[in-house]
């Protein structure tokens, strides 16, 4: 939550709700809401480690409200971020390492959970299909995201077919 917050500071001084609205609709319904409390616990460590700083703002109508901007190690922090590549792919997995430890606990059948876990990516897949066809073509970011969870999910149920194949040659 903290680099795409300084990522959202980037553009202008906001406020905690105000980045909350900002990542809800920018990301679209498919991924995870973040919690208003969230933010501002976050925004408040950034602040301590002279990422950000906040200033009150009065308002005449309703409490005042703190309106965050980044500082130049914020800036930093940010440009620092967008230069790491992600450590991909996953190896730690935990589906993996249930269906590594199932025969040796005697508890779990290997096949067994490779099919729950191929009916919960599908699950998934019929999910993020609906919500595709349910989500606003004006929100290309949030249909690229959809796109991509979908591709892997796609990935997954392929390497499930492969672990199954694999483990039924063994027998």
């Amino acid at each position: 939550m903290r680099l795409p917050l300084l990522a959202l500071l980037a553009r202008g001084p906001a406020h905690g709700y105000e980045m909350k609205q900002d990542l809800e609709q920018l990301l679209g319904s498919a991924y995870p809401q973040p919690n208003i409390g969230q933010v501002y616990v976050t925004l408040g460590r950034l602040e301590k480690q002279g990422l950000i700083e906040g200033r009150d703002v009065e308002q005449s109508s309703r409490p005042n409200k703190k309106v965050y901007h980044l500082t130049e190690a914020g800036q930093d922090e940010l440009r620092a971020w967008f230069e790491k590549p992600e450590d991909e792919p996953r190896v730690r997995d935990e589906f993996f390492m249930k269906l590594a430890l199932a025969p040796r606990t005697g508890l779990a059948d290997q096949i067994a959970l490779i099919n729950r876990q191929r009916r919960q990516y599908l699950t998934t897949m019929r999910s993020l299909s609906k919500l595709a066809a349910a989500e606003n073509r004006d929100n290309p970011i949030a249909h690229l995201l959809i796109e991509g969870a979908m591709l892997h999910l796609q990935a997954d149920l392929d390497w499930l077919e492969r672990c199954q194949e694999e483990l039924e040659e063994l027998e």
